[in-house]
């Protein structure tokens, strides 16, 4: 399915994206070394409920998964890079630590995802490599123009990627979004361009370049959810939701619009 939200559904998906970004924003303001993910999750459920919205996780059971997530925020430490499953473990000095959080305000979700290091030390690759996936994020979203196909901003996003010199894996990538968390079209983190679908105004795209150090093979936890690299290798994650409009890409998960 593939929506095409009307003026009054983006002003919702405006809404939501605002309190994503607040969330997220806050909640990485808060980790610090000794932190626990059992905690993260739970800051993330209060500030959700609080703001009147709901979690597009909890109860989420897709066929990747192994039941219901049951929890309101994906936290992945390290060598974990998606749907990371809290549990009970204290950050580190150095961690590298992936928030991936959506929610649905209004009947409209909005989806990103953030990645930084816990603490004083800042090891130099992981540094590099979160921001390759920050400009790969950014080069997406300027690809994201009406007329242009879904190709264009996987090809944007798998350039810069490439160019690092990270492996590019396309079991996973963006998606559409809007009245549910997960939709048509797939947009990988790599593609040829001048393919696939063509965007429109009203199209709302969660876009997400993430990368493993050293492979780009997933292997699944014993959770039954969260997914590693199979090298043990560190990972890194950048998403945002974007609004298609007629002047180009409206980023709808920016911290300026949580602030405002």
């Amino acid at each position: 399915m593939i929506e095409i939200l009307n003026s009054t559904e983006l002003a919702r998906a405006r809404e939501a994206g605002a309190l994503v970004a607040h969330i997220l924003q806050t909640l990485k303001g808060r980790c610090a070394v000794g932190t626990n993910l059992l905690d993260i999750d739970r800051w993330a459920q209060a500030m959700i409920t609080e703001a009147g919205a709901l979690s597009c996780y909890v109860d989420y059971e897709p066929s990747f998964g192994r039941g219901q997530f049951g929890h309101y925020i994906c936290t992945a430490v390290n060598d974990a890079v998606l749907h990371g499953l809290p549990y009970e473990y204290a950050l580190a000095d150095g961690d590298l630590l992936t928030l991936d959080l959506a929610v649905s305000k209004g009947g409209v979700a909005a989806d990103a995802a953030i990645s930084f290091i816990v603490g004083g030390s800042q090891p130099p690759e992981s540094v590099a490599m979160i921001s390759a996936t920050e400009r790969a994020l950014s080069a997406g979203i300027a690809a994201a123009v009406p007329g242009a196909r879904i190709g264009d901003i996987s090809h944007a996003i798998g350039s810069v990627l490439s160019d690092a010199g990270y492996p590019i894996n396309t079991e996973f990538g963006g998606h559409g979004i809007g009245s549910t968390m997960h939709q048509d079209p797939h947009v990988a983190n790599t593609g040829r361009p001048g393919r696939g679908y063509k965007l429109r105004p009203g199209l709302l795209l969660a876009l997400e370049p993430w990368v493993m150090a050293d492979t780009a093979e997933l292997i699944t936890d014993a959770d039954g959810w969260t997914l590693r690299s199979a090298t043990g290798c560190r990972t890194a994650h950048s998403e945002h939701t974007i609004a298609i409009t007629s002047d180009g890409a409206e980023i709808l998960t920016l911290q300026k619009h949580a602030q405002q």
